[in-house]
């Protein structure tokens, strides 16, 4: 299910920033002016926000690198990291690695525009609209398949943690976008929660 609870602390972070731009000729709403410095401003907010809160103590909040780089290197570009917020801690031990399957549950959204205040809703995993982990099957995906800011979570994640993330466009669809749904310099949102993975070479077993 959407993660509203979530989505509203994000814009308790980012409440000092505006969404709507209009366009100088018309005079009306244009749902993309200014869109590449609106989502780069959006995710450097939230970023320096998370930041004060893990500084401040907070566990639920956390920033990784780009899976490529290396720790020490937190923070350093906007565009080389992922924002977690844990909504659900695992209890599996271990951790995907880049050349590993998993199964996972996700649901995906553009961060909010003028038109999808809460967010666009791109794609997601589940088989109905009641998006019942019970009866829906987790997907099946490779972690090098997959944009780097989810890959990079995915190498962070437990059997059973529940994340969201936060994920600039340099680690989503880039400048070209993502078909229709999704337009260039867009900052994206993942709930994911990871079921199960394999490793290379192991055969990913049919879900039951």
């Amino acid at each position: 299910m959407k993660n509203y609870k979530f989505l509203y602390l994000v814009l308790l972070l980012f409440a000092v920033i505006g969404f709507a731009s209009c366009g100088e000729s018309s005079g009306q709403e244009d749902e993309y002016v200014n869109w590449q410095p609106r989502n780069e401003t959006y995710f450097t907010h939230i970023r320096d926000s998370v930041r004060q809160l893990i500084k401040s103590g907070r566990t639920d909040w956390r920033i990784y690198p780009i899976w490529s780089q290396a720790d020490s290197v937190v923070g350093s570009k906007s565009d080389s990291v992922i924002i977690v917020h844990v909504e659900e801690a695992g209890k599996g031990s271990g951790c995907p690695l880049y050349t590993d399957s998993v199964r996972a549950h996700y649901y995906a959204w553009r961060m909010p525009s003028t038109t999808y205040p809460t967010g666009y809703v791109f794609d997601n995993s589940y088989s109905t609209n009641s998006y019942d982990e019970s009866t829906s099957i987790p997907t099946k995906m490779a972690v090098s398949g997959v944009i780097d800011g989810f890959s990079t979570a995915l190498q962070h994640m437990h059997i059973g943690d529940k994340w969201s993330v936060i994920i600039p466009y340099q680690l989503g669809y880039g400048m070209s976008g993502y078909g229709t749904a999704v337009p260039g310099f867009s900052t994206l949102v993942f709930d994911i929660k990871l079921v199960a993975y394999y490793k290379r070479g192991q055969t990913v077993p049919v879900w039951k």
